[in-house]
């Protein structure tokens, strides 16, 4: 069966970049920086950056482009059917989990831009926090709105690589930058709106602590998708030419932009109005709700203009994630079971809803449904960001760094010599030792040890 390959440089850096681009860098990356230290946390955030993201997206561009295969083939023919490939098979199973829980997420953007559109969301802090209450907890609709959002994604997925990824990435992502720099420029033309920016651009060392270290070590090895074999897969279709350096470092610079944009369109509307960002779901199904209502009041139809694109927004962001997370396991069963990849897909579809089902459920008509004392989103959450991922970043690294041989690592890294290698010897260095000891601490201080 003839492996689908992407068609463009500018296919690649979109897709791979939109895999990384969700959910998180709209409200975590944003909330992060302003809690530690605006512009000093961005600063060590690119730092992170450069010493653990960029070598460990390298380390799985080499492994994905080199087998040319899905992520448990790919391992397994770099290692000779050693139990490496078990490293393939953890990504594949931390995906699908992820897809499942994030759906409901998704899902719950998907019921907003609905109730922004046919204008539900208008009324006071109360009315909008009742709302968010009220849908979250019913029995049906949080369900529907997840399962919908996976069957969106399979649409996409089952049409290939070049006609179905490649091809909504490339509408899906200037989109995305077209909304964010929209809602951005308005926010911060608002009265007020620079003690917003300030907020989150103006460094303050003073709260540069050990722990802030670590968060950012963790976003940056997160926002990247590090550990879910997503570049691994991404980069099997990838050609010879890929300047897989340069890819990453485009990739890294587009996901990082888009992060502190997200920042710019949050908190210079919230300074204008007078409100402190919460974290987590609190902040963009309840505080940006009425942030956007408060802050555009003076302005005809804008708050509910505003409302519109910004969960369009949150909608495309989480579709890019999605359709690279199901794309790990259709790749699986269409090359592993030499099926098509609508059956394939298919599969994906059917477990990771049956995830988003049960997940939409335990945290809301039905609370009962727990794992080890917490519901089962916040389960699925913790294994696979406290164990699953850190574990599969890690395994990684030290495949690449020690156990693929040293040439045929160097031959991937420099499109057998057609590209630079002067930076070869740093990477090689970073994904043995640097890389390695990063994800350890990253993986201590979830559990918080550390």
């Amino acid at each position: 069966m003839e492996r689908g390959s992407f068609g463009s440089k500018v296919g690649i850096v979109l897709a791979t970049a939109g895999s990384a681009v969700g959910l998180g860098n709209v409200w975590r990356f944003p909330y992060m920086t302003g809690e530690n230290g605006g512009a000093a946390f961005i600063l060590i955030y690119i730092g992170c950056i450069l010493i653990l993201g960029l070598p460990g997206m390298v380390s799985e561009f080499i492994i994905g482009r080199h087998a040319q295969a899905n992520a448990a083939r790919a391992y397994d023919k770099l290692s000779g059917g050693r139990p490496w490939k078990l490293v393939g098979y953890l990504g594949i199973l931390t995906a699908t989990i992820i897809l499942g829980f994030y759906a409901v997420v998704a899902g719950w953007c998907l019921q907003y831009l609905y109730a922004s559109v046919v204008g539900q969301l208008s009324g006071d802090a109360e009315y909008v926090k009742n709302y968010f209450v009220s849908f979250s907890s019913d029995a049906l609709k949080p369900v529907l709105w997840g399962v919908g959002f996976v069957l969106l994604t399979d649409l996409v997925v089952v049409r290939g690589v070049k006609s179905g990824i490649e091809r909504a990435s490339k509408l899906l992502m200037p989109i995305l930058l077209i909304l964010l720099l929209i809602i951005v420029l308005a926010s911060c033309m608002l009265p007020g709106a620079i003690e917003g920016v300030r907020f989150l651009l103006m460094p303050d060392f003073s709260k540069v602590s050990s722990k802030m270290l670590l968060e950012a070590l963790g976003q940056a090895f997160f926002s990247l998708s590090l550990g879910t074999a997503v570049l691994c897969t991404y980069a099997s279709y990838f050609t010879k030419e890929t300047n897989l350096l340069n890819s990453a470092g485009q990739i890294v610079v587009l996901d990082t932009a888009i992060a502190i944009l997200a920042g710019l369109m949050i908190f210079p509307a919230a300074a204008s109005v007078g409100v402190s960002p919460d974290s987590g779901p609190s902040l963009i199904f309840i505080t940006l709700p009425n942030v956007f209502q408060q802050a555009f009041a003076s302005f005809p139809f804008s708050g509910y203009i505003i409302g519109v694109m910004f969960y369009a927004l949150l909608v495309f962001a989480a579709l890019t994630s999605t359709i690279s997370m199901h794309e790990i396991g259709t790749a699986f069963f269409t090359e592993e079971f030499n099926i098509s990849r609508p059956k394939a897909a298919c599969i994906i579809t059917v477990v990771a809803s049956v995830i988003c089902v049960f997940c939409a459920l335990s945290v809301g008509a039905y609370k009962e449904l727990q794992l080890m004392g917490h519901p089962l989103m916040g389960f699925c959450d913790q294994l696979t960001a406290n164990v699953m991922l850190p574990l599969g970043g890690m395994l990684t690294c030290l495949f690449v760094g020690w156990y693929v041989p040293k040439q045929v690592v160097r031959s991937e890294f420099t499109n057998n010599e057609q590209v630079s290698g002067r930076f070869f010897s740093i990477f090689l260095f970073a994904v043995r030792y640097v890389c390695p000891i990063c994800i350890m601490l990253i993986f201590l201080h979830q559990l918080g040890v550390v």
